[in-house]
């Protein structure tokens, strides 16, 4: 069966009935808006359609603001689960926006309005600048260049288990305690335990080792562990280059 191609004007009718039952006069293609609805002396109310969510439609009713408050885009109500992550992702951005949204159902003219224009008041999430903040704090120096894609990224916790996997390669297998106390990383036994990078190897009770991942990221973050033992021992990172080099 060919697929029914969707146009703009299918959500025309729907749209100039539903407002016509709120008591707005609705004309189409008034000026560069899709459609006006006006009500008394009320800001007249836009509406921007498109067959779908696009950047041009955003574009086209951000545009919408400076002659009106009381702007909506517009779209067709499809099925299936990527058009509602859609609209959720969407009702979020229109909010941002301060645009309304409104959804048509072809098969019967439904309309729904989902949001209504608005100034956007954002809402902070404490806890979650507490978590940005901590670690920007955790993280020592800046291991990492803006925009990359996040595998592979130095965080605050790689960080950590780099500092462990460098006592243990320094010291063969080790109490969890003393890892603890050499690295700094008051964690080290939860750390290691977890294993959360596949580096570690409990031999004995509370005694962990270098597991064959944990050898080949000497080799993967080589950069980093340069720089985290010159950070903490500059004059032994200094001696082991050199040797490194005499080699």
């Amino acid at each position: 069966m060919a697929k029914v191609k969707i146009r703009e004007t299918d959500l025309y009718a729907p749209v100039k009935s539903m407002l016509e039952a709120q008591g707005y006069e609705v004309k189409g293609e008034i000026g560069a808006a899709d459609v006006v609805a006006v009500r008394g002396d009320e800001e007249p109310v836009i509406v921007e359609m498109k067959a779908g969510f696009s950047l041009a439609l955003f574009h086209q009713a951000v545009e919408r603001l400076s002659v009106s408050d009381a702007v909506y885009v517009a779209v067709p109500r499809l099925t299936g689960r990527s058009f509602l992550a859609a609209l959720r992702r969407n009702r979020k951005l229109c909010r941002r926006l301060g645009l309304g949204l409104i959804t048509v159902r072809l098969r019967d003219g439904h309309t729904e309005i989902h949001i209504d224009p608005g100034p956007y008041q954002p809402r902070k999430v404490p806890r979650r600048t507490a978590r940005l903040l901590r670690e920007f704090a955790r993280l020592e120096g800046d291991p990492n260049t803006g925009g990359s894609t996040r595998n592979g990224l130095i965080t605050a916790y790689r960080q950590d288990a780099l500092r462990c996997l460098i006592l243990l390669d320094e010291n063969g297998p080790t109490k969890a305690a003393k890892v603890a106390e050499g690295s700094g990383v008051s964690g080290a036994r939860r750390l290691m335990a977890d294993n959360h990078y596949g580096w570690f190897e409990r031999v004995a009770t509370g005694i962990y080792t270098m597991s064959p991942n944990g050898i080949r990221a000497l080799d993967e973050y080589a950069g980093e562990i340069c720089r985290i033992r010159m950070a903490h021992r500059p004059d032994a990172a200094l001696q082991a280059d050199a040797e490194n080099r005499a080699v």
